[in-house]
């Protein structure tokens, strides 16, 4: 089957536009009148399947499918028809591929098929949590609130991922600069000085010494040290392919220092709003389970989990398998505890992706404002090392000319 783009007018005389799958173009044609639009133009795009489709689904950014749930949400409370509230906000999508996605759907919902299974058929636009949720929201009718519920939850994450990134910005660029400028320093100015120096004909202090060695050293094997460098990040790209050099990673990821605690309770926050989330829907915990499982891309939790679903469907609890696995904080296992007993687990689960969401921003905040001056002294000594090995010949020349 192809796509075809097409411009319409509908029974009121309003234009519509979109994107409609068809065999042929008479049959978009006749698909199109068959669902009352009148098309003025329709043009092939290309095949349904292979690698246009993947140019097609292009990934869309977390706050524009945010909004547009909001969106879909705020139609559906209103007493708007689901086909309806997806062709006005296909229209207010004006960057990207969510419009013609959400016509796609929409075009699938009229010839009969349910609104989450239409979305699994873009599983790059519309991950499982998403799905789950709103099959959720159909079987029992609560479909707005569903949908208001993925809006929040949407937005959240993206929110915090939007200041997780803003804050490595700044120490990144920063890193980046002062690398590029001692580089430079080391291979274009510092070499012609050290030559002028070794003009002198003098004995040169230690410092001077040790500066000039290593800027020899960089000239004359910095080809050596590229392949070394390209080599190690070759073999442990390699080696990352494997399950077990994956597994490897996953694993050691938690265990350096500052950025491990730091990224395990990133992991934490992920899987309690996750799980959270989904229960709040009314998705099973094992159901829910499953899908934060394949959520978290990482092997070494997901592993864990596995473990722990398995417990739990041979009827343990789920903080008693957490404990069990000793991979997330003791905090979890036991606000799940806490939940499980009060019958409100979810709402446990909701208190502590807040906890961890704040310490994360607590800690990354303290980290940068610790970085940044650590950084700044680190490239300092540098340069100041360099200009003491320059300067301290010059002044030994000079004093024996006076």
């Amino acid at each position: 089957m192809a796509l075809y783009e097409y411009s319409a007018f509908d029974a009121q005389g309003r234009k519509q536009r979109g994107v409609v799958e068809a065999l042929s173009q008479n049959a978009a044609s006749r698909k199109l009148r068959g669902q009352g639009l009148f098309p003025t133009s329709l043009a092939a795009t290309r095949n349904a399947t292979g690698p246009a489709q993947r140019t097609f689904l292009r990934q869309v950014s977390a706050i524009q499918l945010g909004i547009a749930t909001r969106q879909l949400a705020t139609m559906l409370t209103a007493g708007m028809p689901l086909d309806e509230a997806l062709e006005m906000v296909a229209e207010q999508q004006t960057k990207g591929t969510l419009g013609s996605v959400l016509t796609r759907v929409r075009d699938d919902i009229l010839q009969g098929s349910a609104f989450y299974a239409a979305l699994q058929a873009h599983p790059k636009v519309f991950p499982p949590l998403y799905t789950n949720m709103i099959q959720v929201g159909e079987a029992s009718g609560t479909l707005d609130k569903v949908l208001l519920q993925l809006a929040e939850f949407t937005d959240e994450q993206a929110r915090f991922n939007s200041q997780f990134k803003a804050a490595l910005t700044y120490p990144l660029l920063m890193f980046l600069v002062g690398s590029g400028v001692l580089l430079f320093l080391m291979t274009f100015v510092v070499p012609k000085i050290t030559r002028m120096l070794e003009d002198l004909e003098q004995a040169l202090p230690l410092p001077t010494l040790l500066l000039m060695s290593f800027s020899h050293f960089l000239a004359a094997y910095w080809w050596l040290i590229l392949i070394f460098v390209v080599g190690a990040i070759w073999g442990a790209r390699r080696f990352s392919l494997t399950t077990k050099g994956r597994f490897w990673f996953d694993q050691k990821k938690y265990s350096l220092p500052l950025l491990g605690p730091l990224a395990l309770h990133i992991a934490t926050a992920r899987f309690a709003r996750t799980t959270a989330t989904l229960l709040h829907s009314g998705v099973p915990l094992l159901t829910a389970l499953e899908i934060v499982q394949n959520l978290l891309g990482n092997n070494y939790l997901q592993r864990a989990l596995e473990v722990v679903r398995e417990k739990v469907t041979e009827g343990a609890g789920l903080s008693e398998p957490l404990y069990e696995a000793e991979v997330f904080p003791a905090m979890l296992p036991q606000m799940a505890a806490v939940g499980e007993r009060s019958g409100d687990l979810e709402g446990m689960l909701f208190k502590v992706a807040e906890i961890y969401e704040h310490q994360v921003q607590t800690r990354l905040t303290g980290l940068m404002a610790l970085l940044e001056p650590l950084m700044i002294l680190f490239m300092g000594t540098i340069v100041g090392f360099i200009v003491l090995a320059i300067l301290l010949p010059i002044f030994q020349a000079s004093q024996g000319i006076g």
